[in-house]
């Protein structure tokens, strides 16, 4: 299985992790986030493969999540109501997303990503 290669084109660091692919000769599939947003069922299915808290996966840093005012809601809110807004907007995720056969990677740490290749 190729792994899924999740990010917004325009994002630097996808930008960096997908040239770190190809350097390393990953065949991947190429998924731009804003033309396919994830499901809520994929969210939560990386979330249990990472192995990582729902509010991980939200991209922090960007215009929407500081525009929905969504610092303190995350750290509140069930898990199910997290997966239903990272699933309205793809830019609400953090990224690039790796999705691998049993493993899955949220930005991008060039150590972590090198010890799964």
């Amino acid at each position: 299985m190729k792994p899924l290669f999740i990010c917004y084109p325009k994002c630097g660091t996808c930008k960096k992790a997908q040239k770190w692919l190809e350097e390393k000769n990953v065949e991947y599939v190429y998924r731009d986030i804003t033309l396919e947003r994830p499901s809520i069922n994929e969210l939560r299915g990386w979330i249990r493969a990472s192995g990582l808290e729902a509010p991980r996966f939200f991209n922090t840093s960007g215009m929407l999540y500081r525009q929905m005012n969504l610092k303190d809601k995350v750290k509140t809110l069930p898990e199910e109501a997290l997966l239903e807004i990272l699933a309205s907007d793809g830019m609400l995720v953090k990224r690039p997303v790796l999705v691998l056969e049993k493993d899955v990677l949220i930005g991008f740490n060039e150590k972590k990503w090198a010890e799964r290749f």
